[in-house]
């Protein structure tokens, strides 16, 4: 099997796995610490290999979060679109980031893909109730460097 075909697989296992990682049930309280999981695995490929991730695979995750996660259509796809346009552009200065401010910057694309749900979620007023829902981006940011480091080991191994 060829390298980029082996790199496909483990793209699409990758976010096969952050979406299903994503739905899994979990306590109300922890409910807004969840992690951005497939947020985070497309900025990791987008930072990785921009022209194999890049908007049109976060539209379609984005879809598919909003048609399983019974969201406003379009909803998750304008988010995760906006947050992967802005990796793809920087994605060489962001992959040369030590991990410590690739975490940080990371915590500042979570929040700003938090906010513009927040804002369509505003519009229908439909509000989160809790300032947990902002702490996504600190639980992401905590997670950064072991999801780094295990995709950066699929992809070598």
């Amino acid at each position: 099997m060829t390298n980029t075909h082996r790199n496909s697989w483990i793209i699409f296992i990758s976010l096969l796995i952050a979406l299903i990682l994503t739905l899994l049930p979990i306590p109300n309280w922890a409910i807004g610490l969840r992690p951005a999981w497939v947020l985070m695995t497309l900025i990791y490929w987008a930072m990785m290999m921009p022209e194999r991730v890049n908007i049109g695979t976060a539209c379609v995750m984005g879809i598919l979060l909003d048609v399983l996660g019974d969201t406003l259509l379009g909803e998750h796809a304008f988010a995760l679109i906006m947050v992967i346009y802005l990796v793809t552009r920087m994605h060489s200065r962001f992959r040369m980031f030590p991990l410590l401010q690739q975490g940080l910057t990371l915590f500042f694309l979570v929040l700003l893909y938090q906010f513009i749900l927040f804002c369509i979620q505003g519009s229908l007023g439909a509000l989160p109730s809790s300032w947990l829902y902002w702490s996504c981006a600190f639980t992401s940011m905590l997670l950064w460097p072991w999801v780094c480091s295990m995709l950066r080991g699929w992809t070598y191994s």
